[in-house]
């Protein structure tokens, strides 16, 4: 399914890491370079791209960074978050990631083949791809409706369904078996898999609801039904909150209990679920690139990894979509 884009095209936002993740896991590590190094990581994203490019058909793109992975400001309200994918405690920091080292020597390789493409890769001190994502729709969602490009973002991450919005309009395209099989997540599909209509709401019941997966606990005996269901009484996470605090009698008292003996935590839990509309992120030039930016560079690093193939349809792609001119 793809939606028209909008009157300013179609801007389509990678969620570098998380796609990155996916190939590595995804694309046996039989895939190496002449010198046998892997490079499934590497070779993986570049097919992505290419199809997520010849299928969406988008005229701007960045592929958004972590340049941070747990940004202390999250850490600082709640110290759990991601703590259990520490590797390693380096003082000053919040921590080292445990990232596969096969992984993490290809993650050099997918910037350099980024750069000689051509495709902007934006990141912003202290904070997360979702942060970098988050400010590029804020900033979108800030223009005139008729300047508007119509937004989707890919990730694996559900906790970026938050910005899905259908006046942007902002999709999410969720992977399921790779970048073939995509959900496309907009205001319907929330209501009908999580009993929310909005993705203000979504990143609400995600606070109540806590995730074990980033170390957010949530509140003990609201999960995901419930949750969706005090927010559909009470609108927004402040409604639930208010009606605790006024002992309002569509609360029962267990949920009151609960609520009030979460106090601290939901004080602080949103600042660590919403991602960042305002981070300082880089005005750049995301236009799509037609051809790469550094051709010699690309040859040798398709050259050196053993990414010749994959290289040249990504290319390609990009070519052809130059040549539709439609947006």
């Amino acid at each position: 399914m793809t939606a028209t884009a909008g009157p300013a095209g179609r801007l389509l936002l990678l969620d570098s890491a998380s796609l990155y993740f996916r190939a590595f896991f995804g694309v046996p590590d039989s895939v190496r370079a002449p010198d046998g190094t892997p490079v499934n990581a590497v070779r993986g994203l570049v097919e992505m791209i290419a199809r997520l490019v010849a299928d969406r058909h988008p005229t701007r793109l960045v592929a958004c960074w972590d340049d941070d992975w747990r940004p202390a400001f999250r850490v600082e309200a709640v110290p759990s978050y991601k703590a259990h994918r520490v590797a390693r405690e380096v003082p000053g920091t919040t921590g080292v990631e445990e990232v596969p080292d096969a992984l993490t020597a290809q993650v050099p390789v997918i910037v350099d083949v980024l750069a000689a493409l051509g495709i902007p890769r934006l990141g912003a001190p202290g904070y997360e791809a979702d942060d970098v994502i988050g400010t590029l729709v804020a900033r979108e969602a800030a223009r005139p409706a008729g300047e508007r490009a119509a937004v989707d973002v890919v990730t694996g991450d559900r906790d970026l369904f938050q910005l899905v919005d259908d006046d942007v309009p902002v999709r999410v395209l969720y992977p399921v078996k790779g970048v073939k099989d995509l959900l496309v997540v907009d205001q319907q599909v929330l209501q009908e898999r999580y009993g929310v209509a909005t993705g203000r709401a979504y990143a609400d019941m995600a606070v109540l609801r806590g995730d074990p997966s980033d170390g957010l606990p949530g509140v003990p005996g609201i999960g995901e039904k419930t949750a969706a269901a005090l927010l559909r009484r009470y609108g927004t996470l402040e409604g639930v909150l208010a009606a605790r605090d006024a002992g309002d009698r569509g609360l029962t008292a267990t949920q009151r209990t609960r609520l009030t003996d979460a106090a601290d935590y939901l004080a602080v839990a949103p600042r660590v679920v919403t991602v960042a509309p305002d981070a300082p992120v880089d005005d750049v030039d995301d236009h799509l690139p037609t051809v790469p930016a550094d051709p010699d560079a690309l040859v040798a690093l398709a050259e050196r990894w053993g990414l010749a193939s994959s290289v040249r349809r990504l290319v390609d792609v990009l070519t052809a979509e130059g040549g539709r001119g439609d947006g």
